[in-house]
C-alpha cells in the first residue's frame, strides 16, 4: 500500500482518529492489508486482523499495551535491531512526519522474519494538533526475494559474458562491435579500446564471409559452427567457429551476440592428417589385397580399391557403412566379440574367415586379418583390417553342401510325413511334416515311428515294434494297403496311411528304412460328411413328402372346388418353396427372421409392400422354426391381402419382435390397421388350423389370433430354443 489518503470532507464531524477509534472493527478488517492506529503517545490502539496475522501475535490493548507497534521485533532492512521507540510510527507520532514505502524487517515470535513495506500518515485534529498515527503495512518478502533473485542473475550474466572460456562478443545491427568478453580478446590479442567499437568486418579475413555472415543475422538466420578466419593483432589467422542469433525489437535487427570457438590448432592438426592420409592412399592403392581402418564402432574409416572390387561397393557406399553391415549375419557375433576383445586390449591381432554379401546378393568368403593402432596411453584410435578373397577355395566345399541340402530340401518340401531309420529301427531323420502330423518332435533314442500313440482302424492299441515300419525292417520288404491312427500328446487323433520301404547299400545289405505317412484326415472328414448329407437328405425329403400330404389332405377337406384347391395348394406350396429357398442358401442351418419376413411378405403384397413395416433385433430359426414361421406368415398376408389392411391403399401392416423375459421367448406381433371393417368369421377355416398346428403343434409355442374391428392381430411366442439372438 503506497499511501493513506484522507477521509472525505463530508465526514469530517469527527476527526480521522476519532472516526477510527469509534469505528466497527470490521471497519478496519475490510480494509485490503494490515493496519494498525497509535494514539498521540504511541500507545497501540486498534489494529486489523491481517496485521495480527503478519505480526505473528495478537497484542492486548487493555491489560498491557504496547507502544509503536505490535511486532514481536523490529530490524533495520541491514539487519540491524530497530528500537520500537525509534520506528518510523514513532516519527510520526512525535513530529508528525509521515513514511512513505519504509521498508523494515519485522520477525515474529516464532522466529521467522519478513520484509515490511510501511506507509504511516499522522492523523491531526482540525486544530492541526496530532492526535495519532495510522500504520497500513504488507509483507514484501517475496518481490524482495525476487529483486535479489534478478540481481544475482544480472551478475551471474555479467561473470558468464566475461569470464566466459569461450570468445564472446555483441554486434549492433550496423556491425559495430559492441561489447566483447576476456576470451575473445586473448584470443585475438587486442586490448577492449582497440576491439570495442570498430566494425567487425575489420577483424575478418575474408570479407564473404562476413558479408554472408552478417546478412543471415539480419535476416534472422542462426549461424551454428560457421567457419571462419580472422585476423590477429600479431598478423596471424585464427580459424574459428561462429554460432550466432539475432535479437529483434519491433522488426528492426538491434544486434547478435556471437560465440567464437578457436580451431586453429585443430585446423592445423587436420591439415598434417590430411597431407598423411595422402601418402598412405597411395600406398592403399597399390596393394592388391584389401585394406581397411575402422573405429571402435566399426565404422569403415578409409578403404582401397582392392577391397571396393571384393565387395562390388564403391568407396562412397562402403564409408557410410559398417564391417559389420556387409558381413553374413551368422558371422557377425564372432567378427563382433573378437573386434570387442581387441578394442579392449585382450588381443593385438586376430584372424577370422567369414562371408560377405555383395549388392548382387552373391556371396564372397574373406580371410580378415585385423590389428589395431593406438595412442601413447594405449588408448584405441583406429583398426587396421587386411582382407583377402578365398571364394575360389570355397567353391568344392558349396557344391557339396549345397548338394546335401538340396536332398534335405526335398524331403522337407514333400507335404506329407517323412522319416527314415537305421537297420535296428532307430529314428535318423524326420521333416517338419513329420513334426507337425505327430504332433511332437522325436526324441533320441526312438524307435519305429514318429508317432506318440498308435491304434488300429478299430481303436485298439497298435504297439510300435508291431507298425507298419517294424514288419518292413523285421520283414525286409514294403508295406503297402495298411492304415492306422496316429495320437497326438494332446489327445488329437489322425488317421494316416503308411508307405514303409527298406533301405539297401550297394551290397544289397538293409542298412535301413524310408517311411512316409499320408494324412487322410480331410478324406475320412468327407466320407463322414458325405454319409451325414445323404442321411440328412432323405430325413428332409421325408418330412417335405409328410408336410405336402399334409397341406393337400387339410386343403382338400376345407376347399369350396377344385380350382378353389388348386389356388390354395399351389399358394401354400409356393410358401414351403420359399422357406426352402432361404434355408438352402444358408446350408440349411440358421435363417435370419428380418430376411424370412421379407421374402414371404414383399412378393405377396406386389403392389402393397410399401405399406408394409418389418421391425426387430437380429433373430436367427433353425430350419424347423423357420418352415413353421413361414407357413403361417403365408397364411396370415394371404388373409392381408385379400380381406385385411393390405387389400386397401390406406391399410398398413406392423410386423415387429422381440425377445421376452431374459430370453426365454420370441414374441412376434401382426398388427394390421387402416383396412376394411373387420369382423370375426363364422367358422375356423383351414388357415387358422394350419397356423395353430404350425405354431403350437410344431414349436410348443402360443397362437394368439384376433380379429378386432380396426384390423386383425396376432402373437405369436416361440421358446427361445427354436431361435438364436
Amino acid at each position: 500500500m503506497s499511501n493513506v489518503e484522507e477521509f472525505p470532507a463530508a465526514a469530517r464531524k469527527l476527526s480521522e482518529y476519532d472516526a477510527l477509534v469509534a469505528a466497527a472493527p470490521s471497519v478496519l478488517d475490510a480494509i485490503p492489508g494490515a493496519v494498525y492506529l497509535c494514539d498521540h503517545e504511541g500507545w497501540l490502539v486498534r489494529y486489523n486482523a491481517e496485521a495480527a496475522e503478519l505480526w505473528g501475535r495478537a497484542p492486548s490493548l487493555e491489560k498491557a499495551p504496547e507502544r509503536f507497534c505490535g511486532s514481536h521485533r523490529l530490524f533495520l532492512p541491514d539487519g540491524a535491531p530497530l528500537p520500537h521507540e525509534l520506528c518510523p510510527m514513532a516519527t510520526a507520532v512525535f513530529h508528525g512526519t509521515p513514511a512513505r514505502n519504509a521498508e523494515v524487517i519485522i520477525e515474529r515470535p516464532n522466529g521467522s522474519r519478513f520484509v515490511a513495506l510501511a506507509n504511516i500518515r499522522a492523523l491531526k485534529d482540525h486544530d492541526g494538533r496530532v492526535q495519532g498515527a495510522i500504520n497500513c503495512f504488507q509483507d514484501i518478502s517475496a518481490r524482495k526475494a525476487a529483486e535479489e533473485e534478478v540481481r544475482r542473475k544480472g551478475a551471474d550474466l555479467d561473470d558468464f559474458f566475461e569470464n566466459s572460456a569461450i570468445g564472446l562478443h555483441i554486434v549492433s545491427g550496423d556491425g559495430i562491435i559492441q561489447r566483447a568478453n576476456k576470451a575473445e580478446l586473448a584470443l585475438l590479442g587486442y586490448t577492449s579500446e582497440e576491439y570495442v567499437g570498430r566494425h567487425i568486418a575489420a577483424f575478418h579475413a575474408d570479407a564473404p564471409a562476413i558479408g554472408d555472415i552478417l546478412h543471415k543475422l539480419s535476416c534472422g538466420d542462426k549461424l551454428d559452427r560457421y567457419p571462419a578466419r580472422l585476423r590477429a593483432k600479431d598478423g596471424s589467422i585464427k580459424h574459428v567457429l561462429i554460432t550466432s542469433n539475432s535479437r529483434f525489437q519491433d522488426g528492426t535487427f538491434v544486434n547478435t551476440r556471437c560465440f567464437t570457438t578457436d580451431v586453429t590448432e585443430l585446423f592445423e592438426s587436420e591439415t598434417a592428417r590430411r597431407e598423411s592420409e595422402e601418402r598412405l592412399a597411395a600406398t592403399y592403392e597399390a596393394a592388391t589385397i584389401g585394406i581397411a581402418e575402422a573405429d571402435a564402432q566399426g565404422r569403415l574409416l578409409r578403404v582401397n580399391d582392392a577391397l571396393c572390387g571384393m565387395l562390388g561397393r564403391s568407396r562412397e557406399e562402403l564409408l557410410g557403412m559398417t564391417f559389420f553391415d556387409y558381413t553374413q549375419e551368422e558371422d557377425r557375433e564372432e567378427d563382433a566379440a573378437q573386434y570387442t576383445r581387441q578394442l579392449q586390449g585382450d588381443l593385438d591381432t586376430y584372424f577370422i574367415r567369414k562371408r560377405a554379401i555383395r549388392p548382387d546378393g552373391t556371396m564372397v568368403y574373406l580371410d580378415v586379418h585385423s590389428s589395431s593402432v593406438r595412442d601413447e596411453a594405449g588408448g584405441f584410435r583406429y583398426g587396421v583390417r587386411v582382407l583377402q578373397d578365398v571364394t575360389a577355395a570355397k567353391q568344392m566345399e558349396d557344391q557339396i553342401r549345397a548338394r546335401e541340402q538340396h536332398m534335405r530340401d526335398l524331403l522337407e518340401a514333400l507335404p506329407a510325413a517323412v522319416y527314415t531309420t537305421d537297420a535296428i529301427g532307430r529314428i535318423t531323420f524326420y521333416n517338419k511334416a513329420a513334426v507337425e502330423m505327430s504332433g511332437r518332435t522325436p526324441q533320441p533314442g526312438d524307435m519305429w515311428c514318429v508317432t506318440w500313440r498308435l491304434y488300429n482302424l478299430d481303436g485298439s492299441p497298435l504297439p510300435h515294434d508291431q507298425c507298419p515300419m517294424a514288419v518292413a525292417l523285421r520283414e525286409d520288404r514294403p508295406v503297402r494297403g495298411a492304415e492306422a491312427i496316429a495320437e497326438r500328446p494332446d489327445g488329437s487323433r489322425v488317421p494316416f496311411i503308411p508307405y514303409p520301404t527298406p533301405l539297401h547299400d550297394a551290397d544289397g545289405n538293409l542298412v535301413g528304412a524310408i517311411n512316409m505317412l499320408v494324412d487322410i484326415s480331410e478324406r475320412k472328414k468327407a466320407e463322414n460328411e458325405q454319409k451325414i448329407l445323404i442321411d440328412e437328405l432323405n430325413h428332409r425329403v421325408k418330412n417335405t413328402l409328410a408336410t405336402v400330404q399334409s397341406l393337400a389332405g387339410q386343403t382338400a377337406r376345407h376347399a369350396d372346388g377344385l380350382q378353389d384347391f388348386g389356388e390354395r395348394f399351389e399358394a401354400r406350396l409356393l410358401a414351403l418353396s420359399r422357406a426352402h429357398d432361404l434355408l438352402t442358401r444358408h446350408h440349411w442351418k440358421d435363417a435370419p427372421l428380418d430376411l424370412l419376413a421379407q421374402e414371404v411378405l414383399t412378393p405377396m403384397a406386389s403392389k402393397a409392400a410399401g405399406q408394409i413395416k418389418i421391425n426387430g433385433p437380429s433373430v436367427v430359426l433353425d430350419s424347423r422354426t423357420a418352415l413353421s414361421l413361414t407357413m403361417t406368415l403365408n397364411e396370415l398376408a394371404t388373409n392381408a391381402i385379400k380381406y385385411g389392411a393390405l387389400s386397401s391403399e390406406m391399410g398398413t401392416l406392423s410386423v415387429n419382435w422381440h425377445i421376452e423375459g431374459e430370453g426365454a421367448k420370441l414374441v412376434l406381433d401382426w398388427l394390421e390397421v387402416g383396412g376394411p371393417p373387420v369382423s370375426p368369421p363364422t367358422r375356423r377355416g383351414i388357415g387358422s388350423r394350419l397356423m395353430e398346428r404350425c405354431i403350437e403343434r410344431d414349436l410348443a409355442g402360443e397362437f394368439d389370433l384376433a380379429f378386432e374391428p380396426a384390423g386383425v392381430t396376432c402373437r405369436i411366442m416361440v421358446p427361445v430354443e427354436a431361435v438364436k439372438a
